[in-house]
């Protein structure tokens, strides 16, 4: 298969990673969102560089679990049967490191290994009566850490005599191949040169979960090379316990300092709804790795129609664990009969193992298959409904998840210890209960039980801080029109003005990431609007929008029926975009300020002159996205009107992307209101026009013939 075969089927954020030119722009993050297809990515980009005509054996992979790395092998060799890429675990690569012959000696006798090593288990209690004959209290360290060199001076030499038994028999532990691995890297020049000469690009799958010694042994192996291509989402780190250093991850872009950050946003899991509660769960998380999760698949759990009604959320509180279990028991049915599912398709989610017990016996009493039961044969149960631990359930994915035991105590667990170390550990709790949300492909219900039996007694829950939040309504507003209408555009006005107010700070707070700050107020400003003008807004089709390559020039079109398409449309297309505005709306306080911010292109209608401030930005390399009102207008009813050809030559003049969209009522909610009640207002995302795609099909492409009747052909089929 050639390079354009393997792109096949990536977005365009995707496909950037998988291009990724290390010496033009070094070392690469990838903050890989959850289901956004990162296997894929790592996998690509593999297969990319050996038709590119890098020698596999120069390629190293590095994943977690010896199943992970098995996997990936085998989607390599599916295009390059039998590449002798080197994907494996940080433990089996040390092992290999220190077993290679290096200029007539093997590299394990380097670093004072009598024997070749052997990796095996070694029972703590030997570990600490071996401490206690060499007077060191037990609390001091670890058996892992045996062979760490950050001990004082004064505890590393009364450790030597231990270490020397190791080294006199060969017999280590799996962290100790790490630790000698280091000391090979670092302190032999010649197994440095060799292991360099050996492996010319590293890949990192997992990034924020490598601990500090693994962290060590990445940088020994890249050296001051810039050939390091890592994928991680802090978001999921959640082996805080294990030693994972979530810093690691954070502080990539400063430890290497050319280094680009790519980030994989488009879920292809999950409905809208449920990744809007995810991505709330990191509301006030730092700018720089900030995630925005947009669904990108329309058809997920297999085409179910299930996915397709993008359900809320549900929070059920029950009084006791006997009624937390009736409904789940009844809806598990319900949904089996109504959407035709498997029992596989349905997850219980616990945050503690013990919690699993209680949940088995219940679906056993009430005859549902449990999965991993044994039948009368003997055989395991594969067709049975998943009871699992958060931290078991990592990459696995479910159509129904049942979250049980979103509790204070239970879910965030109990944390302990000074103040830094608690908000540690809560930190990491709210990480796992985003992975545990991010396992729903369909339907996600939180469980809140009042009172459960744990370790032993029964006990009273308080609500978890997790839950999420009702948003509290503007009570009914029972006003005339006008004043309602004073009211909106006082309150919207007061809000850009407050913002405008903070803006400064936040240039000094928020050095060089001003436009992720923007981004995010306008996602904000959107919803308040929707809030103020008491518009309930739904969203059709918005995985199409997966499709377009926003590195591209694009211009949205749309019809113009109210002022308020612009906050919709904010919403409909969840990203920052710039429209095409008659200058009078630049004499608008406050308003103005907020559409130079954004990139807006002011036009008088008697002279125009927004063609040329387009070509402008392009002839600096700008691409424009654009937001535009083919009908020139806004509408008098709901009705559209004749569209005008010059956005259409705009966008065949750059060769962009358009993409359609269709938005019904808001002319109620705004223009045309004739009262303070709730409005519903609807926007379908439509299909793309790729228009550089279309021009290499047929060069005689014409703006008003071609472009404009299809998108206006398209806009009347969604009326």
């Amino acid at each position: 298969m050639d390079a354009e075969g393997i792109l096949r089927g990536l977005n365009a954020d995707q496909r950037a990673a998988v291009l990724h030119d290390h010496e033009k722009n070094a070392q690469l993050l990838i903050l890989a969102g959850a289901g956004s297809g990162k296997t894929s990515v790592l996998t690509k980009r593999i297969q990319y560089r050996i038709a590119m005509g890098v020698n596999p054996e120069n390629i190293l992979a590095l994943t977690f679990t010896a199943k992970a790395a098995s996997e990936m092998r085998e989607r390599v060799q599916k295009l390059f049967p039998g590449a002798p890429v080197r994907l494996c675990t940080f433990h089996s690569l040390a092992l290999y490191m220190l077993k290679q012959n290096i200029g007539g000696k093997f590299a394990y006798e380097m670093v004072g290994l009598k024997k070749p090593p052997v990796p095996q288990d070694s029972p703590a209690e030997d570990f600490v009566e071996n401490l206690v004959r060499q007077k060191i209290p037990a609390k001091e360290l670890d058996r892992e850490r045996l062979f760490d060199d950050a001990f004082p001076s004064s505890l590393s030499s009364r450790l030597d005599k231990l270490r020397a038994s190791v080294l006199e028999t060969g017999q280590v532990v799996f962290e100790d191949l790490i630790y000698l691995a280091i000391r090979l890297l670092e302190n032999h020049e010649e197994a440095r040169a060799y292991f360099h000469r050996q492996w010319t690009e590293i890949l990192v799958d997992e990034y924020q979960d490598i601990n500090p010694s693994q962290y060590r042994m990445v940088k020994a192996l890249l050296g001051d090379r810039k050939s390091l291509f890592v994928v991680g989402d802090d978001d999921q780190a959640i082996y805080g316990f294990r030693g994972a250093d979530i810093g690691n991850i954070n502080r990539f872009c400063d430890d290497f300092k050319e280094s680009t950050l790519i980030r994989l946003e488009w879920n292809y899991r999950s409905t809208s709804n449920i990744l809007h509660l995810a991505n709330a769960i990191f509301e006030n998380k730092p700018l720089r790795l900030r995630k925005v999760l947009r669904a990108g698949n329309p058809n997920g759990s297999g085409g179910n129609p299930l996915f397709r009604e993008n359900r809320e959320p549900e929070v059920w509180v029950s009084e006791n664990p006997i009624e937390e279990m009736m409904k789940i028991i009844c809806k598990i049915k319900e949904l089996r009969e109504a959407y035709d599912f498997a029992w596989k398709n349905f997850a219980i989610l616990v945050r503690y193992n013990r919690q699993r017990a209680y949940y088995e016996e219940v679906l056993r009493d009430a005859e549902l298959p449990v999965a991993g039961d044994e039948t009368s044969d003997g055989e395991e149960v594969e067709d049975g409904i998943h009871i699992e631990t958060v931290h078991a359930s990592k990459g696995l994915q479910y159509a129904v998840v049942f979250y049980a035991g979103i509790a204070e105590g239970l879910t965030p667990g109990e944390c302990t210890g000074s103040a830094k170390q608690r908000k540690k550990q809560l930190d990491e709790e709210r990480r796992l209960y985003y992975v545990g949300v991010t396992r729903a492909e369909a339907y996600l219900i939180l469980l809140y039980c009042k009172q459960r039996f744990w370790k032993g007694r029964l006990r009273n829950y308080r609500k978890s801080r997790f839950l999420p939040r009702k948003d509290t309504l503007i009570p009914e507003l029972k006003m005339p029109v006008i004043l309602f209408k004073i009211y909106v555009v006082v309150v919207v006005l007061s809000y850009m003005f407050i913002h405008i107010l903070a803006l400064p700070f936040v240039r000094i707070a928020h050095r060089g990431q001003i436009g992720l700050w923007i981004d995010k107020k306008i996602q904000s400003f959107g919803r308040f609007c929707m809030k103020v003008l008491r518009i309930d807004l739904s969203i059709e089709d918005q995985a199409i929008l997966s499709k377009v390559d926003w590195t591209r020039p694009v211009f949205v079109m749309g019809n113009h029926n109210s002022y308020a398409d612009i906050p919709i449309i904010f919403l409909a297309i969840e990203r920052t975009i710039g429209f095409i505005a008659k200058t009078e709306l630049h004499m608008i306080p406050f308003l103005n300020f907020w559409m130079k911010e954004i990139g807006c292109v002011f036009v008088n209608r008697e002279k125009g002159g927004g063609a040329a401030l387009i070509r402008e930005a392009m002839a600096h390399g700008r691409a424009p996205r654009l937001f535009i009102f083919p009908e020139g207008t806004r509408g008098k009813d709901e009705n559209m009107v004749p569209f005008k050809s010059g956005g259409f030559r705009l966008a065949l003049e750059a060769e962009a992307t358009i993409l359609p969209v269709f938005i019904k009522g808001s002319g109620f909610a705004w223009e045309h209101r004739k009262d303070a009640k709730r409005k519903k207002v609807s926007v379908k995302v439509l299909e793309p026009l790729d228009v550089k795609a279309m021009l290499a099909e047929n060069a005689k492409l014409d703006a008003r013939k071609d472009l404009m009747r299809i998108v206006r052909e398209r806009m009347e089929a969604a009326v």
